[in-house]
């Protein structure tokens, strides 16, 4: 009785790496969901991975509503913050999928009642603090539509060179989009603790193939 049971426990370990092979498949193959959903009504509308000759870049198109209460916060001259991050996965069908890229855009939205104009400051690094606006991209808009149709489009994050990433033709991407409290000025974090107008997230996990620029 002893050997049959040292027999099973033998056929058990030589067969694992079959079945985590027949999952690895299983999940290549499932299909993408088309948006995801998040809080207070934001969702992923797209993603894409594409690949240039300076590497590989990855966009996504985000909706959401701006409640009212942040656009009294907006027409009061205190800037709100947005997240958007992108995580890379090379698949591993023995070991779990291994993280090869990561990229964070900040975005800084501000009205300026001088000039009546938005005000648009994108970076990689936190933009709160006397040097925070150092290193940034900066756009103007007539309006907070136009300002936010731009926020919308998370466009062109580098996450790297193809010999960092590989040459696989798919790769599972996450992405997430927030509107973050953190950097508002601390009587306003005080403030929005609970409110569910503040609470914009969302985020979408899904594999992509690589589009080829031509």
């Amino acid at each position: 009785m002893k050997s049959v049971r040292v027999e099973r426990r033998r056929g058990l370990l030589l067969s694992l790496p079959v079945l985590l092979w027949i999952w690895a498949m299983w999940m290549a193959f499932l299909p993408a969901p088309a948006a995801a959903q998040g809080r207070n009504g934001a969702s992923i509308t797209q993603m894409r991975l594409e690949q240039s000759d300076d590497g590989i870049y990855f966009s996504a198109a985000v909706q959401f509503e701006l409640p009212s209460l942040v656009e009294e916060v907006l027409d009061k001259g205190i800037a709100i913050y947005f997240v958007a991050e992108a995580e890379l996965f090379q698949e591993r069908w023995y070991w779990t999928d291994r993280k090869v890229a990561q990229v964070t855009r900040h975005m800084r939205l501000a009205y300026q009642p001088l000039t009546r104009r938005w005000r648009l400051n994108v970076s990689a690094a936190p933009m709160t603090g006397a040097a925070g606006l150092g290193i940034s991209l900066n756009q103007n808009f007539d309006t907070l539509g136009d300002a936010l149709d731009a926020i919308k489009r998370v466009g062109r994050l580098h996450m790297g060179d193809v010999a960092e990433i590989g040459d696989d033709p798919q790769h599972q991407v996450t992405f997430r989009f927030r509107l973050d409290t953190s950097q508002l000025p601390r009587p306003f974090q005080i403030g929005v603790v609970g409110q569910a107008d503040w609470n914009i997230a969302v985020e979408r996990t899904a594999r992509l193939t690589v589009e080829k620029q031509k």
